[in-house]
Formats: C-alpha cells, sequence, structure tokens
C-alpha cells in the first residue's frame, strides 16, 4: 500500500478536472456481496472492538444553520434587542471581514418560538416540527466546536480533520478501514440536494470534500447526479450492447495489467477493479433510482417534494436505498444555510426543504430494523453570532460566522435518543458545559463503528496519518447509550 513510484507521485500533484471525472465515473470499493452485506476488504485487524454502526448518512447542511434558531433557545435575548453584545462574552474574539468593521454588534434575539419536547424536553425551533416529533430518537449536541471561521476551511475541516485539502475525507477512511459490503455499487457514495429558496446564500462545494487524499482513489466517494445518467458515461452510447463494452473491458483490463507489470503502479490495478465497477454498477443503478418500487405510504413521508429528483427529500430517500443495498457511507450536501441577511425569509424554506425527510429518513430506518446499525448525523459546519450582521429591524436581520459554538444531532447505531449534550452561555457565544471539538465528533463516529481512532492510522510521508490528527480527541461518552 505505500509503494510510490516517480510515476505516482506526480500524478497525485496533478488534482484537475480530469481526475475529478474520473472519480464521478469510477471510484469506488468493488469487493463484497451485495446478498449477504458482509464485510470485504478493509484493513486487517479493523474493527478493533464489536462495532454499533455498520453504515451511515451524513447530512451535511452547507453554510452553517444558526444555532440560535434550531436548537439553542434563549429567551432571554429578548431584553437585549438591538443592545451591544458585551466585550465580556466576545472576549476579543476575531470577526469575519463581513463584521469586522461594524460600528457596532447589536444583538438579535430569534423571531421564532421553541418548545420543549421528548421526555428530555429538548427546546426544538417552530421552524422544525418534524424534528421535534423524534427528539427521543436523536441526541442533540449544544456544544460544538471549531477552528475554522470560513466555509471553505470548516468544510475541510470536519469532513477530513484538516482545514486544508488533501487529506481523506471520513467516509474514505471507513471505507478503506472497514471495506465494502455489496460488490455492485460503491462503498461510499455523495449525493448534491438542492435547495429551494432562489434567495439563499449558496456556498461552493467540490469534489475535494469526498476525496480519499492521499488513500487510493477506489475510496474516493461517487457522486450520483440527479438529472441524466446517475452517474457519467453509465450507459452504452447508442449501438453498442453490452458484449461489446464486455469486450472492450476485457482489451483494457489486459492493457491496464501489461502498463502494471511494467510500472508496478498500485493506482492501475485499481484503475481495472473501477472499470468493472463501473460494468456492475450498469445494472445495479437504475433499479436503485427507481423510486416507483416505494410504496404510496413511504413517499408520503419523505413529503411532497420526494419525487423531484435532486431534491432533498429525493436524497434522503435515495440514502435510505443506498444503504439498505450495502453501501457503507453515504454523505448528502444541502446548500443554502448561509443566512448573512435575510434570515426570517430564508431560514423557514431552508428547514422546510429537510425537516419532514430527515424525520421519515430516521422512521423509515427504524421501521426496517436498520437504525440500530445505521448512524445518522446532521448538522453543519459552524455556527452562527447573536449578534446581527448589517443593519437589525424587529422584521429582518442576519448572522455572521461563529466557530465558537454550534448545535448537530445524531440518532441510531448506539446514540443514546432523547439526549440533550452542552450548554452555551446566555447569548450562545461561548460554551460553559461539556465542549464538543470537531475531533470529538470524528472519533465518537469511528468509535461507533469499532474503531479506535488513535490506532487507525494510514504511513504517508513519514508520517501515521489519522482522521484526529496528532491532537487529542475523546469520544463523547455522554451521547453513547
Amino acid at each position: 500500500m505505500n509503494d510510490v513510484t516517480r510515476r505516482k507521485f506526480f500524478a497525485r500533484g496533478a488534482q484537475g478536472l480530469g481526475a475529478v471525472a474520473l472519480a464521478e465515473l469510477l471510484a469506488g470499493e468493488t469487493r463484497g456481496s451485495s446478498a449477504a452485506q458482509e464485510a470485504f476488504g478493509g484493513s486487517p485487524g479493523l474493527p478493533h472492538f464489536p462495532p454499533k454502526a455498520k453504515r451511515a448518512i451524513y447530512l451535511h447542511m452547507v453554510g452553517a444553520p444558526p444555532q440560535l434558531e434550531t436548537f439553542d433557545y434563549k429567551p432571554g435575548m429578548k431584553a437585549w434587542f438591538d443592545k451591544d453584545l458585551p466585550e465580556s462574552i466576545r472576549q476579543g474574539q476575531r470577526l469575519t471581514t463581513m463584521t469586522s468593521n461594524q460600528s457596532r454588534f447589536p444583538i438579535a434575539p430569534s423571531a421564532f418560538s421553541f418548545a420543549q419536547h421528548g421526555q428530555s424536553g429538548a427546546w426544538i425551533s417552530e421552524l422544525l416540527p418534524y424534528t421535534a416529533k423524534m427528539a427521543d430518537d436523536i441526541a442533540i449536541i449544544r456544544s460544538m466546536h471549531t477552528e475554522a471561521i470560513n466555509h471553505e476551511p470548516a468544510m475541510t475541516f470536519i469532513q477530513t480533520g484538516f482545514m486544508i485539502a488533501g487529506k481523506p475525507c471520513i467516509g474514505s477512511w471507513i471505507a478503506y478501514g472497514l471495506g465494502s459490503m455489496n460488490r455492485d455499487l460503491p462503498t461510499f457514495v455523495v449525493l448534491n440536494a438542492s435547495h429551494s429558496n432562489p434567495k439563499a446564500n449558496v456556498q461552493a462545494i467540490s469534489a475535494r470534500l469526498w476525496s480519499s487524499g492521499f488513500l487510493s482513489g477506489q475510496y474516493s466517494g461517487v457522486a450520483l447526479r440527479s438529472g441524466g445518467d446517475p452517474v457519467l458515461y453509465i450507459n452504452n452510447p447508442d449501438g453498442v450492447p453490452p458484449e461489446m463494452r464486455r469486450r472492450m473491458l476485457d482489451g483494457l483490463g489486459e492493457l491496464n495489467r501489461m502498463e502494471y507489470e511494467k510500472l508496478h503502479d498500485p493506482e492501475t490495478q485499481v484503475r481495472i477493479e473501477q472499470y468493472e465497477m463501473a460494468f456492475r454498477m450498469q445494472t445495479s443503478v437504475p433499479e436503485l433510482t427507481d423510486l416507483s418500487k416505494e410504496s404510496d405510504a413511504t413517499r408520503k413521508m419523505y413529503g411532497e417534494d420526494v419525487n423531484k429528483p435532486g431534491s432533498f427529500a429525493y436524497s434522503a430517500l435515495m440514502a435510505r436505498r443506498l444503504v439498505e443495498r450495502g453501501v457503507r457511507f453515504v454523505q448528502v450536501y444541502h446548500r443554502g444555510w448561509d443566512v448573512h441577511g435575510n434570515l426570517p425569509e430564508v431560514l423557514p424554506t431552508q428547514c422546510k426543504d429537510v425537516d419532514q425527510p430527515c424525520w421519515a429518513l430516521v422512521q423509515d430506518l427504524k421501521a426496517r430494523g436498520m437504525l440500530e446499525d445505521t448512524l445518522v448525523i446532521w448538522g453543519g459546519e459552524f455556527g452562527r453570532t447573536i449578534y446581527s450582521q448589517g443593519k437589525l429591524t424587529d422584521k429582518d436581520y442576519g448572522r455572521d460566522h461563529h466557530p465558537r459554538c454550534f448545535s448537530l444531532w445524531l440518532a441510531g447505531a448506539g446514540i443514546k435518543g432523547g439526549t440533550v449534550y452542552g450548554e452555551t452561555d446566555e447569548f450562545s457565544y461561548n460554551i460553559v458545559r461539556d465542549p464538543v471539538h470537531v475531533r470529538d465528533l470524528q472519533a465518537t463516529l469511528m468509535h461507533q463503528f469499532g474503531i479506535d481512532h488513535e490506532r487507525f492510522t494510514y504511513k504517508y510521508q513519514g508520517l501515521a496519518q489519522r482522521l484526529t490528527g496528532v491532537e487529542k480527541a475523546s469520544v463523547v461518552n455522554g451521547i453513547l447509550a
């Protein structure tokens, strides 16, 4: 696994559009059995201990949902409307250039009401009525924090453990460590869901977020498209029958094997396997994306947008179908959460896009007996400020980036439902109890897969690389059953 030829070294340095296109077309683990859903491949010695999770669905809200409008209720802020944030709370924290030049930082209480739900009495916003119904199924962490203050490094950090691109994302680490559960589908799949509000501020994302980094290309995420062919060029061109494509792949495989015998580049073997995966996906993907096989009751549960390819509801149902068929890790991105302004108008539609489908996904998994070993994660890359960015009125405000605290939730696979973990101060600005760093979250996700994050390493550039890096990371035992 550590053989690096000169050709391989320079190829890795040329991460251009061609590499991204190839990853979308071909990448994916090729070993496994779709019937038994047993693990094939993976790293020797893994898992380290009996796992709670066999698979995961990570729902990333790109742009960072404001914790003050979702899960971190601060009723005392109504008395602070338009008053300045005390310096004793800010404590000289660096700000983004979008608000650092503001003459003042006026407090903007949430415009939305909250109520308590479930046995835990979790405070959940009126914007998330379906999520509120499953309060006893989820563990809410209100004390997440990160080191990045801008979107690109923050997303890269929470996905890969580093703020600079080039490291494997968590889905790739899991695929590399635990192997495949389906010979005919990739181990790691990515879905990019659309948002419905045209006024939403959209952050760009790229295949770097689901890259395998220094791991073999076979562990990269395969992005399924919502329009046309789910994977580019998966269908044969007109006039090319399957038998002809089979002969073409056999000939191409022989050429690649000759290339490998000359150069001994392990990526050549990976390419052979990836072309074979693409061939098998010609049969498996059309069945996967045919939602007509789902019952009317199931489609209704996910909401009215479920029949719109690319919608979040469609993507959530697709995520369930993927893990049901043995895909190990599904990453779903939903953009439009960057509410620097116009928050009272934009945020309700963002929440509506995802609220019912998230609830349906958890209930669907539970009904099928899959929630007990499927880990579901929902959240963004950082939080939002209590003070308003730009002009504050009683009907309009916005929030800037805030890395010091934010909220997310998890469900399934040994997560203790009905839990509310961590606490922030009265301004939702600083954490006052049970802080959870991004690295702690990553260590916890690994732990649920039966992996000790400190022992799961890959030697690269002379270092024993790991998802959580070299700094301290701890499993968040307070949210585990």
